[in-house]
């Protein structure tokens, strides 16, 4: 009995470590994102991390989008709202670790998930890449571009992860 609520006290700490980053930024951030932090840092082992995940989002404390092989998360209000009320139970060290990593990736986190791409098939039986790119939540630009076939899709939704800024400079110097 007593080892079960000293587990079910770590699992909450876990549980506003994922809060508290996601409260942190100001942009959705993935699971591989938060999971590189935790798992760094060894703060929980992968499986515990997936089942702080899961119960998160079950009690709707956070929500999560996939988007192609991407998980995206972020905080509700009922998750702000438990942070809010539970959050010194977090230590100051592990907050500065937190802030500190995001002050030190917060540019290439928020790259990988602002550009986005991903495809389907159309019932026609031709695929689309569908590409985006925000700005502070402010969509930039956004493409869906019919192809023949799977590989072409894939391969366009790959570059567009690497050639997006020069796509969008040479949308605007065409139409400008």
């Amino acid at each position: 009995m007593v080892q079960e609520s000293m587990n079910q006290d770590v699992l909450i700490f876990y549980k506003l470590i994922v809060l508290y980053m996601l409260n942190r930024a100001a942009f959705p951030i993935t699971k591989a994102q938060v999971a590189d932090f935790i798992l760094e840092k060894e703060y929980m082992d992968f499986l515990t991390l997936q089942q702080v995940f899961a119960e998160l989002s079950e009690s709707e404390m956070i929500t999560a989008k996939a988007i192609r092989n991407r998980t995206h998360l972020t905080i509700t209000e009922q998750g702000r709202e438990t942070l809010y009320f539970f959050q010194n139970r977090i230590s100051s060290t592990t907050k500065d670790k937190i802030d500190k990593f995001f002050r030190e990736n917060e540019l290439q986190m928020r790259n990988e998930v602002s550009i986005l791409s991903d495809y389907t098939k159309t019932s026609a039986g031709e695929y689309e890449a569908h590409l985006s790119a925000t700005e502070r939540g402010i969509r930039l630009i956004d493409i869906t571009l019919s192809v023949p076939d799977e590989s072409c899709a894939a391969a366009i939704c790959n570059n567009w992860q690497q050639k997006n800024q020069a796509v969008y400079q040479r949308i605007i110097e065409q139409l400008f």
